[in-house]
């Protein structure tokens, strides 16, 4: 009897604790504990003078971690199908948040841009938001629209006036980096869906040539621009980010000057436990900590596009655009804060996924990978066994 109620029980405890991607749930566990320690690294010397404390920036990053963890483990339990018949609703909401930021009064400004709401203590960005929302609506509209992508105007046209507002309103803040990470997602994921391919080399052309004018009308964007072509020619004003960035990774070596001991975080390098983490890593752990940066970053999009190839085959073509998305979204972002860092790539004001200190960018990046989990689930979900 005891035999046989334990061999009733086994699919029970299949479905309510179903096997994950372990490699994903390593590489994302070993990025954000990295992240922990670095952003203890990067502040403690500045929180000790300004805060009176060398455990703030630590126990707000500890904080953002485990709701984050809160929010991915309540999105792994979800559906692909609620979410994707959610995606327009989110996406109104997203929308809505940009435009209530624009509002005279309601938005935190800092260093010029407008991309905070504040409710009591709680400050939010929701660009970050957006961004999500965006690769949502994104994936049910290629799974909508799959039998008529090689039309023009169903597969490009009408996503790229969707995408065009949400890029407008992100321009107006202005926050051109999100701008980009989340254009060039969507156009990568639209080519993945199966748009044809001068459609695709269109829309290539277009955005690059959208880049470059919007680049070159803002004097602020012109000048990041001239600045990243040459930083050193104005080292002390325009150029000072850069150098900074670049004098870490000099120090750094191959090896670093080890944990604890970079001097670029001791107010020479702006913005070093979030927008610049990466070159205090190369200062602190050497080219061998931020190739293992990278590494574990190239685990997460192997692991996404696995995600992905498992739920088409199990023909669950919602769920592998969603993944894709959700991938490609983490790694352009991780890709742009890397390439500022290293100074292949103009300031765009863009933290690192899972690693920099910032409470909505970790937020949305837990529960992305929350949702990666979720399509993970749902495709090693034997058909018939339920929710």
């Amino acid at each position: 009897m005891i035999a046989a109620a334990a061999q009733a029980l086994k699919p029970w405890q299949a479905e309510a604790l179903p096997a994950s991607d372990r490699w994903l749930l390593g590489a994302v566990t070993m990025l954000l504990a990295l992240g922990l320690v670095m952003v203890y690294s990067a502040t403690v010397a500045g929180g000790a003078q300004s805060l009176d404390t060398n455990f703030h920036h630590l126990h707000q990053h500890a904080m953002h971690i485990l709701l984050g963890l809160v929010l991915a483990g309540c999105a792994v339990w979800t559906r692909p199908s609620w979410w994707e018949r959610s995606s327009k609703p989110l996406l109104a909401v997203a929308l809505l948040l940009l435009l209530v930021l624009l509002l005279p009064g309601i938005g935190l400004t800092v260093n010029g841009s407008t991309r905070w709401l504040a409710v009591g203590p709680i400050r939010m960005q929701p660009a970050e938001v957006a961004k999500l929302c965006m690769v949502i609506y994104a994936a049910g509209y290629l799974t909508r629209k799959r039998e008529s992508l090689g039309d023009f105007t169903q597969g490009v046209l009408i996503i790229g006036i969707v995408l065009a507002a949400l890029a407008l309103l992100l321009l107006l803040q202005p926050d051109f980096g999100s701008s980009v990470v989340i254009t060039v997602t969507v156009g990568a994921m639209l080519f993945l869906g199966g748009i044809r391919f001068w459609h695709f080399l269109l829309c290539l052309l277009v955005g690059i040539t959208a880049t470059v004018v919007l680049a070159y009308i803002e004097p602020y964007r012109w000048a990041r621009v001239t600045s990243f072509l040459n930083p050193w020619s104005d080292p002390y004003d325009s150029g000072f980010q850069l150098t900074q960035a670049l004098i870490a990774f000099g120090r750094g070596e191959w090896l670093g000057v080890g944990l604890g001991e970079s001097i670029q975080k001791l107010y020479y390098l702006p913005h070093a436990n979030n927008d610049f983490l990466l070159a205090v890593i190369a200062e602190e752990l050497g080219v061998a900590g931020v190739l293992a940066v990278i590494g574990l970053f190239g685990i997460v999009l192997w692991r996404a596009f696995a995600i992905a190839r498992r739920a088409e085959l199990a023909g669950k073509v919602y769920a592998a655009r969603l993944a894709q998305g959700l991938g490609l979204l983490l790694i352009f972002q991780a890709i742009v804060n890397m390439g500022v860092n290293m100074g292949v790539l103009p300031t765009k004001g863009l933290t690192l996924p899972f690693m920099s200190y910032g409470g909505s960018s970790m937020l949305s990046s837990c529960v992305a990978v929350g949702l990666l989990l979720m399509v993970d689930r749902d495709s090693r979900r034997r058909p018939g066994s339920g929710p």
